[in-house]
């Protein structure tokens, strides 16, 4: 999927939500389980049906599949099907590793499952990222600077500059692709920081985790991260799938994303203008 589908899908639907679906075998509602041979599968089906007026996107944790072993694989790719055509899907894998192993993640999430773009950690540097590069129109989202408490590790450690080590590692990984093929994991916590982002990377789209459960500030995320092509994808997870419990949990989900997606137009129309 080319950046101008993805502005366009924005554009037109007036909303840059993506929905994660972070799907735990042990949460979803027991009905599907006592009547339903896939549980998971029909549970990610009624929520992509209920959801996708108000998203641009869906993000697979793969976590939740591969964790289930050759079922849970099975689970992915029929779950990848029911996205309908045109909107944009993430493999939330956050691989990286030597290039001939990476080479084999991207196979398996760009060839084998399809999918428009994976998450990679660039921590072992550009060899762990070039066979990402390798494929026409398929984008590779990198970590920037999550959302979790251990960030202050490493991301957050000053440099002999005064920089953090986040600043630099975004400022060189923008340089292994370009604005059309590479986009930034930023979390929605850490909105303080989003202006000093969009210094280093004004044109680049981040895509930032972190609203619903775990408290971002969505009208401060849209203020400080849109761009004059929007520039964002807001992932919320378990705060719309898990919305509710029972029978019509699909509904909770269906509000939760609504009311987000309203939320968000008054952002995107200050853009539009």
């Amino acid at each position: 999927m080319q950046r101008s589908d993805i502005t366009a899908l924005i554009r037109e639907k007036q909303t840059v939500l993506c929905v994660g679906l972070d799907t735990d075998i042990e949460r979803i509602p027991d009905f599907l389980k006592q009547n339903y041979d896939r549980p998971v599968v029909e549970f990610n089906r009624r929520i992509i049906e209920a959801t996708r007026p108000y998203c641009v996107a869906y993000k697979f944790n793969i976590a939740f599949y591969e964790a289930r072993g050759v079922s849970g694989w099975q689970d992915l790719g029929d779950s990848l099907t029911l996205v309908p055509e045109g909107f944009f899907t993430i493999a939330d894998a956050k691989r990286g590793d030597i290039g001939n192993t990476s080479a084999l993640y991207a196979r398996t999430f760009f060839d084998t499952y399809n999918f428009d773009s994976i998450t990679v950690s660039p921590y072992m540097g550009s060899d762990s990222l070039e066979p990402f590069y390798g494929y026409t129109d398929k984008w590779v989202i990198i970590l920037g600077l999550t959302s979790n408490r251990g960030s202050e590790d490493v991301q957050m450690q000053r440099l002999a500059n005064g920089g953090y080590v986040y600043e630099e590692t975004i400022r060189r990984a923008a340089a292994y692709g370009d604005v059309d093929n590479t986009m930034f994991v930023v979390g929605a916590t850490k909105s303080s920081y989003i202006q000093r982002i969009r210094e280093i990377i004004p044109d680049h789209f981040l895509l930032m985790p972190g609203i619903g459960k775990q408290g971002g500030d969505l009208q401060a995320v849209m203020s400080d991260g849109l761009n004059d092509h929007y520039g964002l994808l807001i992932n919320s997870s378990r705060g719309i799938i898990y919305a509710g419990t029972g029978l019509n949990f699909d509904r909770a989900a269906a509000d939760v994303c609504k009311t987000l997606k309203e939320e968000m137009q008054i952002s995107i129309y200050r853009v539009d203008k």
